[in-house]
C-alpha cells in the first residue's frame, strides 16, 4: 500500500490512497478501483467546486494536470451508441470530426446531461473513465495517456482522482487517439473603439432621415433629405 510520503503533490489538496477510501468515490468507481491496484489517489473537495475552472482556481491544481471525461452519443442506422472521451482540460473533444469518424457514426454529439448521468451511474461533473459501463468505448487523447499523473473525476462531485495516464489508457475499452482534444476557440474580440471613431461622418447606422435636436432648426429639411454619402458640412 502507498504511504503518505508517496502521495502526489498537486495543488493544496491532501491526496489519499483511493483503495483505502471508497467512501469518497461514486459506486461504479469504487467497484472498479481494485483493477488499478495502488496507482490511484483521491482527494476530497467542495462539491460546488467540482467544475474544472472552479476546481483549478480553488485548489491551485494546474489546468494542464486535469483531464475532462465527456459522454458522447453516436447515431448510425437508427441506433445510438454511447462512448466516453478523455481529453486534456485545456482542450475540447473533437466530437463532430475525429470522434464521429472513429465511431463510424452518421452523427455524434455530447450526450444530454440526464442520459450521461443515468447511463454512467455517476454524478454530472464527476463522470470519470474509471468504472464506465461494460461495453463502452473509451477514447483517450494521446497527451493524457502520456501524462505522469492526471486529475479526473471520481464518480461524485465531492472528490477528485489522480491516476497515471498510462493506467487510464489501459482501462477496459480504451483506445488512444492523437489529436482527440482540439484547442478551445478564443472568444471573439470586440471591435476597438478607435475603429468606430475613425469612421466617415456619414458612415453611421442612421443617415437618411436624421432629425436635428431642435425641431425648429433651419437645417431640418436638409438633414432629413440628405443621402448618406453627403458630407456633414
Amino acid at each position: 500500500m502507498p504511504d503518505a510520503a508517496s502521495a502526489p503533490r498537486l495543488g493544496s489538496l491532501t491526496w489519499l490512497p483511493a483503495a483505502e477510501h471508497p467512501e469518497l468515490l461514486g459506486a461504479p468507481v469504487a467497484a472498479a478501483l481494485p483493477a488499478l491496484g495502488d496507482r490511484a489517489w483521491v482527494a476530497a473537495i467542495d462539491e460546488d467546486l467540482a467544475d474544472t475552472a472552479a476546481f483549478t482556481e480553488a485548489y491551485a491544481v494546474p489546468l494542464v494536470a486535469s483531464a475532462n471525461c465527456v459522454v458522447v452519443a453516436a447515431r448510425r442506422a437508427g441506433q445510438t451508441t454511447l462512448a466516453a472521451c478523455l481529453v486534456p482540460a485545456t482542450t475540447r473533444a473533437d466530437v463532430n470530426g475525429l470522434v464521429r469518424r472513429h465511431l463510424g457514426a452518421r452523427k455524434a454529439s455530447f450526450a444530454p446531461q440526464d442520459v450521461a448521468v443515468a447511463e454512467s451511474g455517476m454524478a454530472y461533473g464527476g463522470i470519470t473513465p474509471v468504472g464506465l459501463p461494460e461495453g463502452w468505448l473509451l477514447l483517450v487523447d494521446a497527451a493524457v495517456a502520456a501524462a505522469d499523473l492526471v486529475v479526473v473525476g471520481s464518480g461524485t462531485r465531492g472528490s477528485k482522482l489522480a491516476v497515471p495516464g498510462a493506467v487510464l489508457a489501459a482501462l477496459p475499452g480504451a483506445e488512444v487517439l492523437e489529436h482527440l482534444g482540439q484547442p478551445v476557440p478564443e472568444e471573439p474580440r470586440s471591435r476597438p473603439a478607435a475603429a468606430v471613431a475613425d469612421r466617415a461622418p456619414d458612415d453611421r447606422d442612421v443617415g437618411w432621415g436624421e432629425r436635428p435636436r431642435d425641431p425648429g432648426d433651419d437645417d431640418r429639411r436638409y438633414l432629413e433629405d440628405r443621402p448618406p454619402h453627403w458630407g456633414s458640412d
